[in-house]
């Protein structure tokens, strides 16, 4: 989906409140604002990837989505900052506090192995 498309179907979309786009070569971010019928709001991160089928020998955009709602921002932001610390100075750092319903306090460790983080939340 190129960023015309996108525009067009989101102005089809009345929950969406916000969009932008972000082009990186071959790929293209989309973070867009939403809004739920009961006035929440939440972002969703679309990875978009042109790629070539060699069978047909057509050009299509595979799409992968991510919902992130209000309650997990915190959490997701300082996942994200940890994840990009890591990468820039190579140090772990410290892990995500978090509490759950039950008021326990869970740290959620990166894995450095190459499983994802949140494989290891029990919720």
């Amino acid at each position: 989906m190129d960023y015309k498309e996108h525009r067009e179907n989101r102005e089809n979309h009345k929950e969406e409140l916000y969009s932008q786009a972000i082009p990186a070569g071959k790929r293209r971010y989309f973070f867009d604002v939403k809004e739920t019928r009961g006035g929440d709001k939440f972002v969703t991160i679309t990875e978009s990837r042109k790629i070539f089928d060699n069978n047909t020998g057509d050009f299509f955009f595979e799409k992968n989505k991510m919902f992130l709602y209000k309650e997990d921002f915190e959490k997701f932001q300082q996942g994200l900052a940890n994840a990009l610390s890591f990468i820039e100075t190579g140090i772990v750092p410290p892990p995500v506090v978090v509490e759950d319903s039950v008021n326990d306090v869970h740290s959620l460790d990166i894995n450095l192995d190459g499983s994802a983080a949140l494989d290891d939340i029990n919720l």
